[in-house]
């Protein structure tokens, strides 16, 4: 891990930017330490969502957590896939036209950003767990909810998830839900355009957690209400401290 820049917020954050194998990220790390070690996810394109990320990362660090962050394979600067592209391409265009989305098409586009993304975070988590100012236990908020899924199979370090229901899932990943232990809360948006709202139901109810809460709020993909991110500070006080 190569720190390339850093600042400190006047609410004592740190946050540091970071590459690890080419792979650019950012951490941010409250005044106090070790803290627990929140995974911020994300669909793709740091700049772009680096406002909204910053905001959660703040947010988390005020309940005393640690917040961490890479870009996904393909999104930034990162090198384009020619077939995601053209699966994405597919995907907007059967949204566009109001057609259900194909599973060849979710298969396509979500599959290999899966293989791919989640060693990707799992190279991260023992970089970030080296750092003197985080301590584990570790957390993933956000999506793409695939990756999350796998995250939560494959990773024992991961106490609890809080995912967002906002993007497409290959039907089968849903052998791997069953899988899930963990405990999870589950955010979804009643009327996302760019969601498959019944998929999303059919995901949760096939998590295999015991403790499993879902939140369903009306509005589209970006309409979280804020108080959901009081409920998710309160959802990893339980469970990472």
């Amino acid at each position: 891990m190569q720190f390339t820049s850093e600042q400190r917020f006047d609410d004592g954050v740190l946050e540091r930017e970071f590459t690890l194998g080419g792979i650019p990220g950012i951490v941010w790390t409250p005044g106090s330490a070790p803290a627990p070690l929140i995974l911020l996810g994300h669909p793709g394109g740091l700049p772009k969502m680096y406002p909204r990320l910053v905001a959660r990362a703040r947010h988390c660090a005020a309940e005393g957590f640690a917040a961490a962050t890479i870009e996904l394979p393909g999104g930034g600067a990162r090198p384009r896939s020619a077939a995601a592209e053209e699966a994405r391409a597919d995907l907007r265009r059967a949204l566009a036209a109001g057609e259900p989305v194909d599973d060849e098409i979710v298969e396509r586009l979500v599959l290999p950003l899966v293989e791919q993304a989640v060693p990707e975070w799992r190279t991260a988590l023992d970089a970030l767990l080296s750092l003197p100012e985080i301590g584990g236990p570790v957390g993933y908020a956000g999506g793409v909810i695939a990756i999350g899924t796998r995250l939560a199979v494959v990773e024992p370090r991961i106490s609890a998830a809080l995912l967002f229901a906002g993007s497409f899932v290959p039907r089968s990943m849903f052998e791997e839900a069953r899988q899930v232990t963990i405990p999870l809360l589950v955010l979804l948006q009643w009327d996302d355009e760019g969601n498959d709202r019944q998929l999303a139901l059919d995901l949760f109810d096939a998590f295999g957690s015991e403790e499993k809460t879902l939140h369903a709020n009306m509005g589209g993909h970006t309409g979280i209400p804020q108080f959901e991110g009081d409920d998710g500070n309160r959802f990893f006080a339980r469970h990472l401290k």
